[in-house]
C-alpha cells in the first residue's frame, strides 16, 4: 500500500464522494479514482459501494478506514514532533528520575541531549516513583523516568525504555547464598526494604503473599544503597532490582529467585492531558533513542 492511496481513500470516505475528495485534495477526480482502485486491487476487496447517487463504505472499507485513520494520525503526530525538534533551540526541561533505573544509562542519555540542544536548560530531581508522579501532576517536572507499574493511572502515558529483574540480596555467608532459591525459603528472615507505598515494597508484599507468608520488615530505608549497607551488615535480607544489587558497594550475595518476582520495566512517563512542550518532547525522544541504541543487536548509523 502507498501513502497516497491511503490518503485518497480516507478523503473519499470523509467527504462522501470522489468529486468532493478531489476538490479538497486539489487533484483531478480521475487521480483519486485511480488510486482507490489500485488500493482495492491491493487488498483484494471492494472498499466502496458505488451508485449513481452516492458512494458508501463497504464492511471491508469500514474495517480499513479505522486502521488508516490511526496510521495517518500517527504520521501527522510524527511530522509535528519532528518539526518541533528542528525548532528547539532553547527552553527548559525538568526531569524526575528514580534512583534505580536498571541498565538504563540516564547520564549518558542526558549528555547526548545536551550536546544536541545546548540551549535547553536541564534540571534533574530524584525520588521515589510515587513522589515523582505527584510532582508531575503538579507540573513541577515535565517527565518522569522510573518503573512503570501495572497499576499506573490512566492519566499518564508511558514508553518502555529497558527491562529489569528482581533478585534476593543476602549477607555474605548466608545459608541462602547458593541460589536459585524460593522466596519462601527466606520467610523467617528479617527484611530490609523501602517504606510502605513504594514500588519495591509492593513487589515484596505481593511476592511474599504468593509464597504464602507476610514479610517481617524491621528495617525501612529510602534508597537501594542503604538497603545494601544494612544487608551487608547482617541485619536482614532484601529484594532488589538486579542492576542495583550488582553495582559496586558493600559486599552482599546476590541470589536468583525461582520463580522470580516480576519487576516493572523502566520507562519515561508524562501526563496524558498535558502535552509536554517542544523542549520536553525533544528530551523524551532523546531518552527513547538512547534506550534503542543500547539494545543488543542495534546497529548505529554512521
Amino acid at each position: 500500500m502507498e501513502l497516497r492511496q491511503l490518503t485518497y481513500f480516507e478523503a473519499v470516505a470523509r467527504h462522501g464522494g470522489f468529486t468532493r475528495a478531489a476538490e479538497r485534495l486539489r487533484v483531478a477526480q480521475s487521480a483519486v479514482s485511480a488510486q482507490v482502485r489500485a488500493l482495492e486491487a491491493e487488498v483484494g476487496v471492494a472498499l466502496f459501494a458505488r451508485t449513481t447517487r452516492r458512494v458508501v463504505l463497504t464492511e471491508a472499507g469500514e474495517v480499513l478506514l479505522h486502521r488508516v485513520r490511526r496510521v495517518l494520525g500517527e504520521l501527522d503526530e510524527a511530522r509535528e514532533e519532528l518539526a518541533g525538534l528542528a525548532a528547539v533551540v532553547s527552553g527548559r526541561v525538568t526531569l524526575g528520575a528514580t534512583a534505580v533505573l536498571g541498565t538504563y544509562d540516564l547520564p549518558g542519555a542526558l549528555a547526548a541531549f545536551h550536546r544536541r540542544f545546548p540551549g535547553v536548560r536541564l534540571t534533574l530531581r530524584t525520588g521515589l516513583i510515587a513522589e515523582l508522579l505527584t510532582l508531575l501532576d503538579a507540573g513541577d517536572v515535565d517527565l518522569v523516568v522510573g518503573p512503570v507499574h501495572d497499576d499506573l493511572a490512566a492519566r499518564y502515558v508511558s514508553r518502555r525504555l529497558v527491562g529489569e529483574e528482581v533478585v534476593l540480596v543476602v549477607p555474605p555467608g548466608s545459608r541462602l547464598g547458593a541460589g536459585p532459591v524460593r522466596l519462601a525459603d527466606a520467610r523467617d528472615e528479617p527484611f530490609v526494604c523501602l517504606p510502605a507505598g513504594s514500588g519495591l515494597r509492593a513487589i515484596l508484599d505481593r511476592a511474599a503473599a504468593d509464597a504464602g507468608f507476610a514479610p517481617r520488615v524491621p528495617f525501612e530505608t529510602h534508597s537501594a544503597a542503604s538497603i545494601r549497607e544494612l544487608v551487608s551488615a547482617g541485619l536482614g535480607v532484601a529484594l532488589l532490582a538486579a542492576s542495583a544489587a550488582r553495582t559496586p558497594g558493600p559486599p552482599v550475595a546476590v541470589v536468583a529467585l525461582d520463580p522470580a518476582p516480576a519487576h516493572p520495566p523502566i520507562g519515561v512517563i508524562h501526563q496524558r492531558d498535558r502535552r509536554p512542550g517542544a523542549a520536553a518532547r525533544a528530551c523524551r525522544q532523546a531518552l527513547i533513542a538512547a534506550a534503542a541504541a543500547a539494545r543488543p543487536g542495534t546497529r548505529r548509523r554512521r
